[in-house]
């Protein structure tokens, strides 16, 4: 196992249980002791953990992992959400993504539907494009960017390391210039009386306003976020059209989400 899938790991076991004990994580591992030390002093010099007498703990109450160590997780059913999602969105359409495992995911399938062949010269594809993408991500608008049939614009703001998004003023202001056909939101949670919801106010913030901005709403999430609350609330179900998740989707989940008005699909 590299040191890379070490870290990986640990940075997974550390979000599901929020401490980790070093003999623990070496018998789960199956390398040394002295291995593992080693791989939480490394990560507490780069913040990503808290080093304990015998372990590590989580940075805070709620613990955020890197976007790049999330993307490894659930990747199936995100391929198989990003799929569905991209069925959903017709050509020339104005979509508005927010960042994330699941987004990014979907960016990715509709650079293949839609964006043709990597750019040589530099230059825009003369045509109309068939896909306008509008994103706060900067690593969706980076893979985007190469497509000559997408037209991607970028917000401004500051970016949060953890998942490459745009957040502040400026990116409010982008967005309030512009008119969505469709918002695709990624989500920490889904609750079925207060809506839908991230983990930090100011990711909210964008992705309300993204809702705002759209026609129409489609929450891509996986199962494990669904009847899971978090601190900051993006908007009530009541704007959400359609929400794309999972077969795990729990049935009665399902039938609360329809009562209020959101068409699933669980792929």
């Amino acid at each position: 196992m590299s040191k890379r899938e070490r870290w990986n790991a640990l940075l997974e076991l550390l979000a599901a249980e929020g401490r980790l004990d070093v003999e623990e994580a070496a018998g789960t591992l199956e390398v040394s002791s002295a291995t593992i030390r080693r791989d939480l002093d490394e990560l507490a010099e780069q913040q990503m953990l808290v080093r304990t007498r015998g372990g590590a703990i989580a940075h805070g109450v709620s613990y955020e992992l890197p976007l790049r160590y999330k993307s490894s997780r659930r990747a199936p059913e995100k391929q198989r959400i990003a799929a569905a999602v991209a069925d959903l969105v017709g050509d020339r359409e104005v979509v508005g993504l927010n960042g994330g495992t699941t987004t990014t995911e979907v960016a990715r399938v509709l650079a293949l539907r839609f964006g043709g062949g990597p750019r040589e010269d530099g230059e825009a594809a003369a045509a109309a494009p068939a896909l306008t993408v509008v994103t706060n991500a900067l690593n969706i608008a980076a893979e985007l960017a190469v497509r000559p049939q997408i037209k991607t614009v970028s917000t401004g703001g500051v970016a949060r390391p953890t998942t490459y998004e745009l957040v502040g003023p400026l990116t409010s202001g982008v967005l309030n210039e512009v008119v969505l056909d469709a918002a695709v939101l990624g989500v920490d949670g889904v609750d079925a009386q207060l809506g839908v919801m991230a983990h930090h106010e100011d990711e909210a913030g964008v992705s309300r306003r993204l809702a705002e901005r759209a026609n129409r709403v489609i929450v891509a999430t996986d199962s494990s976020k669904l009847g899971r609350r978090a601190f900051a609330r993006i908007c009530g179900l009541e704007r959400v059209d359609i929400l794309v998740t999972d077969v795990n989707v729990p049935a009665e989940t399902s039938a609360a989400l329809a009562d209020a008005g959101v068409k699933v699909i669980a792929v």
